[in-house]
Parts: C-alpha cells; sequence; structure tokens
C-alpha cells in the first residue's frame, strides 16, 4: 500500500507539472522546473514517474477526464427541460471555466493536446472521445430542435469550435478582458457557426 506522504509527493509533482504546462507548453516543460515548484530535487521525480513523458502523459490523463466531468456535471445540472440552445451555451461557457479558472490540468490539456507526440496520446484518447461525444451529442440536440444550420460537416464543426475554445488558453488574459465578456463573445459565435442565428437565451446572457 502506498504511504501518505509517497501519496502526497506524487499528487504534488503531477500539481506542479500541470502548472508548468499551462504555463509554458509541451516543449518549455522541464523537470528541473517542475521539480523546483514541487519543492523537490529534480532526481526525487524519477521515484515517481519513469520519465518526463510518463509524468507528462499521467497529467493529461487527469486534465481530460477534468474537462469532461465538468462539463457534464454542468449539462446535468440544467435539468431535463433545458432546450439544446441553451445546453450549446452552457457547455460552451463550462468548457472556458474548467479550461482558464478551474484546473491547470485543464489548461495543461487544452493547451498542449495538438503538441504531443502520438504515443503520449495514448492514456487520454478514451476520454477525449468521450468528450467529444458530449459535443456530438449536443449538435445532434440541435438538430432535432430545428435549429442546427444545414449542410454542416459535423464532425468539423465539432472540432472548429473545440478548437477555437481550446486556443483561449494560448492568448486570454484576466487583465486585459473580463471573463464573461469573454463566455458572451464565445457563445455568440458558437451559436452563430452551428445555428440559424438564435439570440441568447435571457438567464444565460
Amino acid at each position: 500500500m502506498t504511504q501518505p506522504e509517497t501519496t502526497g509527493t506524487r499528487e504534488r509533482i503531477l500539481a506542479a507539472a500541470a502548472t508548468v504546462l499551462s504555463r509554458k507548453g509541451y516543449a518549455g516543460a522541464r523537470l528541473s522546473d517542475i521539480a523546483e515548484l514541487a519543492e523537490l530535487r529534480t532526481p526525487a521525480v524519477y521515484y515517481y514517474f519513469d520519465s518526463r513523458e510518463h509524468l507528462i502523459s499521467e497529467v493529461m490523463t487527469v486534465g481530460q477526464r477534468s474537462v469532461l466531468e465538468y462539463v457534464t456535471r454542468a449539462l446535468d445540472e440544467l435539468g431535463a427541460g433545458a432546450g439544446a440552445a441553451v445546453r450549446l451555451d452552457r457547455a460552451v461557457e463550462a468548457h472556458l471555466e474548467v479550461e482558464l479558472s478551474q484546473s491547470d490540468f485543464a489548461t495543461a490539456v487544452t493547451r498542449n493536446v495538438g503538441q504531443l507526440p502520438e504515443e503520449l496520446q495514448e492514456g487520454f484518447r478514451a476520454d477525449g472521445h468521450r468528450y467529444f461525444a458530449v459535443w456530438d451529442g449536443l449538435l445532434a440536440e440541435l438538430d432535432a430542435e430545428g435549429l442546427l444550420a444545414p449542410g454542416l460537416d459535423r464532425r468539423a464543426a465539432r472540432m472548429l469550435v473545440l478548437g477555437a475554445l481550446n486556443w483561449t488558453a494560448e492568448w486570454w488574459d484576466p487583465a486585459h478582458g473580463d471573463f464573461l465578456d469573454l463566455v458572451e463573445t464565445a457563445r455568440r459565435m458558437a451559436r452563430g457557426a452551428l445555428t440559424a442565428s438564435h439570440p441568447l437565451h435571457p438567464s444565460l446572457i
């Protein structure tokens, strides 16, 4: 059985790695920076993780799962009566919430998922597909309510919307913009891209 102190140190390393990845990206994430933030010597990291790649892969797995769980929970909390457009608005908001302010793990995923070598993506690919399925479901709901813009390539539409949301971690700075304004703009863009220009629901403005 893992001792509590060992578990705590391992979690501290993971948290430090998530912070470094979210700030510096995959290419710039050095074990020495991660160890310093975790208040350890660099060689100590290898007691808990076989390699830099093993550590990064685990951070990405935790991060992808946190995005999936956070957005799914936000949609579930809307209840069965929420319309498809309201659910789309909430999914956009929840994605930005978890990406930008709730979790360094989530930020690490959204910032680095496109930078990782193929072999490092295996560990979190299943959760990634489950998250894609959430968004595919949102598009299907829009279609069922007659709101989905005709002629869309749904896979391309989903990836373009998620790509735009993920890219926010690269450029958004809370010192230069209000988060609620960002959310409203993102909602309007998603609505404009996916639907026949229906206005935002008043309760979500």
